[in-house]
């Protein structure tokens, strides 16, 4: 399955054993060429707090605490199969329970609206080694070929998002290698570089944790529009733009919670040996 060109193995744990550890299969499912080829590996068990429990690992085999992307897949792998309880579809993750909105299309989910909650600022939840309370607006980064101020936003999975005149001809892919080691992140981070075309119009590039260049990063979105909000480059809703397409993002005074709105694609499934 994949949203926006961002995808995913998804195993059934009612139906599957592994024949190895998560992280180590995860590693070999995902390659693209020795494997099937995928961003990351999504088990999806039976929960007693949700509709179904995610487990994710990224393509290098470590484990993620959350995904906005594979949270709409699994969202409409569990409607699909007839497991929800109706239009509102909960997903119990290593970050906590996300509450997924569907829209369906032709008897299968086509729209999930996710309630990602509410961002977290403060360096600790990165974790980050930086002094001080957030939100942190202004933390300067150091690479080789540049030197850059980041805003850290914590959507599930902790990222820095860095603010650039513009994408073109931009080697996000080497920036972001060396951002995402960077010592001031013992736990490594995500890295979002963001051209903002209008108040309401944001497009982006993610360096991806664990698995390097993606088309689309849901928790990447979500902490894009927070950092845009939070630094006066946008309004509390815009739509962001990544290279496998667009999600609209909403951070609501409300409740403080920031929704995503994207669709999830199954695209085959198989046996793997």
């Amino acid at each position: 399955m994949h949203g926006l060109g961002n995808d995913f193995i998804l195993v059934d744990m009612q139906e599957e054993l592994l024949p190895e550890s998560p992280s180590r299969l995860a590693t070999a499912i995902c390659h693209r060429q020795f494997g099937v080829g995928a961003d990351g590996l999504v088990l999806v068990y039976s929960s007693a707090r949700a509709d179904c429990r995610m487990q994710i690992f990224n393509a290098d085999g470590s484990e993620a605490e959350s995904c906005g992307n594979a949270l709409r897949c699994v969202a409409k792998f569990v409607y699909d199969r007839g497991r929800a309880r109706g239009s509102i579809v909960i997903v119990e993750a290593l970050a906590g329970l996300y509450s997924i909105e569907v829209t369906p299309r032709g008897g299968s989910a086509d729209l999930m609206k996710v309630n990602m909650g509410r961002p977290l600022l403060e360096p600790a939840t990165m974790p980050a080694l930086v002094d001080g309370v957030g939100p942190v607006l202004d933390l300067t980064l150091r690479t080789l070929a540049a030197s850059y101020q980041g805003v850290l936003v914590n959507t599930g999975v902790p990222h820095v998002v860095i603010f650039v005149p513009t994408l073109k001809d931009f080697d996000f892919v080497a920036e972001g290698r060396q951002i995402e080691k960077n010592p001031l992140f013992p736990r490594g981070i995500n890295v979002d570089f963001v051209e903002v075309v209008r108040p309401d119009f944001l497009v982006a590039k993610v360096w991806e944790r664990g698995a390097g260049p993606t088309l689309a990063c849901g928790t990447g979105a979500c902490a894009i529009l927070v950092a845009a909000y939070l630094s006066g480059r946008s309004a509390r809703a815009a739509t962001v733009s990544l290279p496998g397409g667009q999600l609209y993002i909403e951070w609501q005074e409300a409740d403080g919670s920031v929704y995503m709105l994207g669709p999830a694609v199954r695209v085959f499934s198989g046996q793997y040996n």
